[in-house]
C-alpha cells in the first residue's frame, strides 16, 4: 500500500444508520453497530472529502419480508434478490444516521439508495444490482481528483463490501477500516474480507493503522 495522501483521499460512511443497530431490533440489527462512530469520524480526518450514504426504503417495497415471503427467500425482479425485514423507512429512527455523525447536508456528497419500490441495491455507487445506473458518487470523486477511498459503515458483509468492490472496479485505491465497520455474521464477514482482499482492497484494523499509512 502506497503512502496515504490526504489531499487525494476520501472517507466513505456507508449506511451508518440506526436501522442496522440494536437500537432498532425489529429491523436489521448488527451487534455493536452504534460503536463505529468514533472510528468513522477519526478516519475522516485523514481525508479531504467525506461522502456518505443511507438506505431510504418504502414500507411497501416488493422485497419487504412478511409471512408469505420470509426474510432471505427469493424475490423476483430485475433489481431485487431476496426478502429483508422492513428497515430504514424515512421518518423513522431506523432511517437516521447514528448520533455523533454529521447531518447528510454536512457531507461533501451524499447518496440515498433503495427509494424505488422494486429496487434494493447494496452498494452505494449504483442504484441497480446490475451496476449500470450510477448514483453519481464515483463521478463526484473523480472530478475532485480523489484516488483513494477509506470505507467504513454497516454492514461489513453486505453494503460495505459491495460499495468497496464497486469503488475498486472504478480504479480507486480502496481501504476498508474494520474498526469502522460491524458485520452480521463471522462467516460472512470472513468471506467478505477474502473477497475484498482478492480484488485488491487493503484491509486495516483501526485508525492507528490508517494513520501510519500517512507517515
Amino acid at each position: 500500500m502506497k503512502r496515504l495522501n490526504i489531499m487525494t483521499t476520501a472517507a466513505f460512511d456507508v449506511d451508518p444508520q440506526y436501522a442496522f443497530t440494536p437500537e432498532c431490533p425489529d429491523e436489521l440489527p448488527v451487534e455493536g453497530g452504534t460503536e463505529i462512530v468514533p472510528e468513522l469520524n477519526a478516519q475522516a480526518t485523514l481525508a479531504a472529502i467525506r461522502v456518505g450514504s443511507k438506505d431510504a426504503h418504502s414500507p411497501h417495497a416488493i422485497w419487504v419480508a412478511n409471512k408469505q415471503q420470509p426474510m432471505f427467500t427469493e424475490v423476483h425482479g430485475d433489481h431485487v434478490d431476496i426478502a429483508w425485514n422492513q428497515h430504514a423507512v424515512p421518518g423513522t429512527k431506523g432511517f437516521e444516521l447514528i448520533a455523533g455523525l454529521p447531518k447528510p447536508a454536512e457531507y461533501d456528497y451524499f447518496v440515498w439508495k433503495g427509494i424505488e419500490l422494486d429496487m434494493h441495491p447494496y452498494g452505494a455507487c449504483y442504484h441497480d444490482l446490475s451496476e449500470t445506473m450510477s448514483t453519481g458518487v464515483i463521478e463526484f470523486l473523480q472530478t475532485r481528483k480523489i484516488d483513494t477511498v477509506i470505507v467504513g459503515g454497516l454492514a461489513t458483509d453486505y453494503c460495505v463490501k459491495t460499495t468497496a468492490l464497486q469503488l475498486r472496479k472504478s480504479k480507486f485505491e480502496v481501504i476498508v477500516n474494520l474498526a469502522a465497520c460491524r458485520g452480521i455474521a463471522a462467516e460472512t464477514i470472513e468471506q467478505a474480507i477474502t473477497e475484498m482482499t482478492t480484488a485488491g482492497i487493503h484491509i486495516v484494523r483501526d485508525y492507528q493503522e490508517l494513520e501510519r499509512l500517512t507517515q
